[in-house]
């Protein structure tokens, strides 16, 4: 686990000069990688080719140092990332008659490599994103794993290429701050973060999830292609109960092979479905106590630690419990969303960060139950897409604008919670009867119409989510499984994964999600839906697959999610900062907002006199992320 960081110059560069533009980069991702780091550099008649990385030694911790090369030195990797899949692969490899040096993954991907070219990319199981310089071919290979967990962006100049696995090092290295992208304006105001392919930067990009980079050296030129992946599988005509022990099955082969490393491994453990069956699995299958850790609130509505003790009583376990409150969060709250190098609001990154801080005390490495929502539909979203099919089938759309109307009044909030009535109030604002429901249901901030009185014309775009409905191939989402690979696109690659590579990375953790592997994934598309959501119930075959191992029922508790009350801390510790946002005269002199659409909005909030939480914190987090960067007062 590490970052990584490169450089190609399309003409001769010093090498000296080189090395050090690598090493400023890797400097600013120290935390990725504070173990040790590496620089390789390369020129020819064509281009000036730079890799650099830094590591955090999880696996083969003595033999295996980057940049890593070939037998004679014509193939070069630096990686990010574990291959849990690495064993297998170097065995067949072996079988073939390639010999290995090390002991670790990244010599898998490189002879992988040798051997079959980009081709082999879709044989790897795993978390990664990598690069690879080939002097025969003459090119480098930029990849990028199956659903996004290791982030890569990239940008072309006038005379370079720079790709980094964090913004912060790649901006650093042009002559000027780039402008602000409408498109990731708009997507970051709809979503409350910006999936691949768009940054917050104009022509600043994220490499799309099972993508890679081909980039010619000769022709300076680049063209970016999807990993290929085996057949779709079909197990429509299964039983439940086969189908049952197959999952279990699968998600125990999971936990098995994230669960190898050569330092000490734990568990996030929040008591909800997903990181209980993780921990479950990981207990069972270790010869020992294994360490979980769980984060709980001062304020009720948003602490279930009595879940997570449940569990943890039960796998016996040594649990570690960190209640925390505002306080806590106060002097971290600028570091923890400046990490992000662009506009992030989802707000579970704040205990995500202090959940990592603390896990990271014991040990290096922590399993997750990241990617269990997506892979067995288990958002709320998924059966309010499944009631808005119903629903609109009967309820006349007059009848609801008028239901709608009444609603919208009787169902205001003006605390933060997220109780019946703000998720009734938000069900009947998503409602669409043209096909546009789930694309509605998923933006969490403002909706289009919302959004175009927040801009000023100039910086208002329209149809934002074109490019993911061709890249999906939805544009009117209807079943759970469109619903789900939808989210895989967006919400998965943007915002989950992102939340907690960054909070993790910036403590030096790395962690691992069992649940996603592409052999779960293809597993559950197979399905019928009705095994991953029975009427009401979401992750019904998962839960059914573990529910013998827990006590009667806990698996079907709800679960309120990973929320922290933003709402309350905007009218008290961060209120005064909040203001500032809010004056005229600053307002104005970004030529982004209009005032009198969102001065009052916040004002609202501020008095109590209604919850705009997640409007207010979208607007709040762009703005520490735009004075930070643009320092305009």
């Amino acid at each position: 686990m590490c970052g990584i960081n490169g450089v190609i110059h399309s003409s001769l560069v010093d090498n000296q000069s080189l090395k050090e533009q690598l090493g400023s980069m890797n400097d600013l991702i120290f935390h990725r990688g504070p173990d040790e780091d590496g620089i390789y550099t390369d020129s020819s008649d064509n281009a000036s080719v730079g890799m650099a990385m830094r590591r955090l030694s999880i696996i083969d911790l003595t033999t295996g140092k980057q940049p890593m090369h070939t037998a004679n030195n014509s193939i070069s990797i630096v990686f990010n990332g574990e291959i849990y899949n690495y064993q297998k692969l170097k065995a067949q490899l072996e079988a073939k008659g390639v010999t290995f040096n090390t002991t670790s993954d990244t010599e898998v991907i490189l002879k992988l490599y040798e051997q079959e070219g980009p081709s082999g990319f879709k044989k790897l199981d795993g978390m990664f994103a990598f690069s690879i310089h080939d002097k025969i071919k003459n090119k480098v290979f930029i990849t990028r794993d199956f659903f996004g967990e290791k982030p890569l962006y990239y940008t072309k100049t006038n005379d370079s290429f720079i790709y980094a696995s964090e913004l912060k090092s790649l901006v650093k290295q042009l002559s000027k701050k780039p402008e602000i992208s409408t498109t990731g304006l708009n997507l970051y105001f709809r979503l409350t973060y910006i999936p691949a392919p768009y940054t917050i930067y104009e022509d600043v990009f994220k490499l799309k999830a099972n993508h890679y980079i081909e980039y010619d050296l000769e022709l300076k030129s680049l063209k970016i292609e999807e990993i290929s992946q085996v057949n779709k599988l079909d197990n429509k005509h299964i039983s439940f109960d086969e189908a049952k022990k197959n999952v279990n099955a699968l998600v125990r082969e999971s936990v098995e092979s994230r669960s190898i490393s050569d330092v000490p491994i734990g568990t996030f453990l929040s008591g909800g479905v997903d990181s209980s069956v993780v921990s479950l699995c990981l207990s069972q299958m270790s010869d020992k106590k294994i360490d979980t850790f769980s984060i709980g609130f001062e304020k009720a509505e948003f602490d279930e630690t009595d879940k997570s003790q449940v569990v943890a009583k039960l796998i016996n376990s040594n649990h570690h419990e960190f209640i925390i409150n505002e306080k806590d969060l106060e002097h971290n709250v600028d570091e923890i969303l400046l990490n992000f190098d662009e506009p992030f609001a989802d707000s579970s990154a704040l205990p995500t960060y202090l959940v990592s801080n603390k896990t990271r005390e014991f040990v290096k490495v922590a399993l997750t139950g990241d990617g269990g929502d997506e892979v067995f539909a288990g958002y709320n979203k998924h059966y309010m897409g499944k009631l808005n099919r119903r629903y609109t089938s009967v309820v006349p759309k007059f009848a609801h604008n008028g239901i709608q109307g009444i609603a919208s009044k009787l169902l205001k909030t003006s605390d933060d919670k997220r109780g019946k009535r703000f998720k009734i109030n938000r069900l009947l604002k998503a409602i669409d009867y043209s096909g546009e429901f789930y694309w509605n249901i998923i933006s969490l901030a403002f909706t289009d119409k919302e959004k175009e009185s927040l801009f000023l014309p100039h910086m208002h775009q329209s149809s934002i989510f074109e490019s993911y409905k061709k890249d999906t191939g939805i544009a009117a989402p209807k079943t759970i499984t469109d619903f789900r690979e939808i989210d895989r696109h967006t919400s998965l690659e943007g915002d989950m994964l992102v939340k907690v590579d960054r909070t993790s990375m910036l403590n030096s953790l790395e962690c691992r999600a069992p649940f996603l592997n592409k052999s779960i994934w293809e597993y559950t598309n197979s399905l019928p839906e009705d095994y991953l959501m029975k009427g009401w119930s979401k992750k019904h075959i998962l839960k059914e697959a573990f529910k013998d191992e827990f006590p009667t029922d806990f698996l079907e508790k709800s679960k309120q999610g990973f929320g922290v009350p933003v709402g309350d801390w905007l009218r008290a510790s961060l209120r005064k900062e909040l203001e500032s946002y809010i004056e005229p005269k600053f307002v104005t002199s970004q030529n982004i907002f209009q005032s009198n659409t969102i001065i009052p909005l916040v004002k609202n909030h501020l008095s109590g006199k209604e919850d705009n939480t997640m409007r207010v914190w979208t607007y709040y987090c762009f703005q520490k992320w735009y004075l930070n960067t643009y320092s305009v007062i």
